[in-house]
């Protein structure tokens, strides 16, 4: 099953999609709604018996899902490999160790088609090509192997990135944090797991073509199954010793071999691909998911900071 959440005018609606049209829940129905209480596959068999549609053209797509909390991990180690500095492209033993992840800003996310404002500050504009899971069930300490089935699907995720920012605020040893903070895209649909199952390999992960252009120049290629771990290890590891609730979203991090211009230029691109720009368009495709669409714009401009005081040392 495929879900979409779409606006149509003022009014925001969820549903399924059914070729080009979406077959729409009640009024006021969400996907988070649906996966807390455990009806979505219900939901999605009375709309198109109902049969109350939209054309999917005629609509504007947000998020499929309006995410609780958003985890981003780095689970691709030729994208770590291409983001250490050039010249010593060893990937740190600490990595191998255990997925690492940050959170990203919930209230950032936009859908496939939103223009996307250059960050204040920014000079360095970057995408990142990636897929997310989202959770359907809430639990807590779950082992990989029950991990599978708290996962209600996947969606295609772009962790959009100010490199200049997040490279700055990355020295003091925390962070990314305004770097990331700005814009996040979700979709264009959420598919169920049962969908993507056939695509899973024989070491267990799913083995997804995923592309991604800027202005229809191929930038990117590489496959979902080049993880270092399926994503199972990465919503048990996100629920040890915490909850993982419905809604929310687990990104895989950036694929490799392009999968963000920042690792293009670690490997000595000289700046070519470029960072983006107002105009640019950047378009990102999955097998079995779908395609998602971007446009760049101008954003404000940037406020002077107040540099911090050299603190004293005086003690009560």
């Amino acid at each position: 099953m495929r879900v979409a959440t779409v606006a149509d005018g003022t009014d925001i609606r969820s549903g399924v999609v059914v070729g080009a049209e979406l077959y729409r829940f009640p009024a006021g129905t969400t996907v988070v709604d649906l996966l807390r209480s455990g009806t979505l596959y219900d939901a999605g068999a009375a709309a198109r018996e109902r049969g109350d549609t939209v054309a999917l053209a005629e609509v504007r797509l947000l998020p499929p899902v309006e995410a609780p909390t958003v985890r981003d991990f780095v689970a691709f180690e030729e994208h770590v490999e291409g983001m250490v500095a050039a010249g010593n492209a060893v990937v740190p033993p600490e990595w191998f160790a255990a997925p690492t992840f940050y959170f990203t800003n919930p209230y950032a996310l936009v859908g496939s088609g939103a223009e996307v404002a250059v960050p204040a500050g920014c000079r360095l504009l970057d995408f990142e090509l990636e897929v997310a899971a989202v959770i359907g069930t809430a639990s807590r300490d779950l082992s990989a192997e029950q991990a599978r089935e708290h996962i209600a699907g996947y969606t295609i995720f772009n962790d959009w990135s100010a490199r200049d920012l997040q490279f700055r605020e990355m020295k003091v040893n925390l962070g990314p944090c305004k770097g990331k903070d700005f814009a996040s895209t979700l979709g264009p649909v959420l598919v169920t797991a049962d969908e993507l199952e056939p695509y899973r390999d024989a070491d267990g992960f799913l083995r997804l073509a995923m592309t991604v252009e800027v202005n229809g120049r191929e930038i990117g290629r590489d496959l979902l199954s080049n993880m270092g771990w399926p994503f199972e290890e990465l919503v048990a590891y996100a629920s040890l010793d915490a909850e993982v609730r419905p809604g929310d979203v687990l990104g895989s991090g950036t694929c490799g071999n392009g999968g963000c211009l920042a690792e293009l230029w670690g490997r000595g691109s000289a700046g070519d691909p470029p960072a983006l720009v107002p105009g640019d368009v950047v378009t990102m495709t999955v097998e079995g998911i779908g395609t998602i669409t971007n446009t760049i714009v101008e954003g404000q401009e940037s406020r002077p900071i107040a540099p911090a005081r050299r603190r004293p040392r005086a003690r009560p």
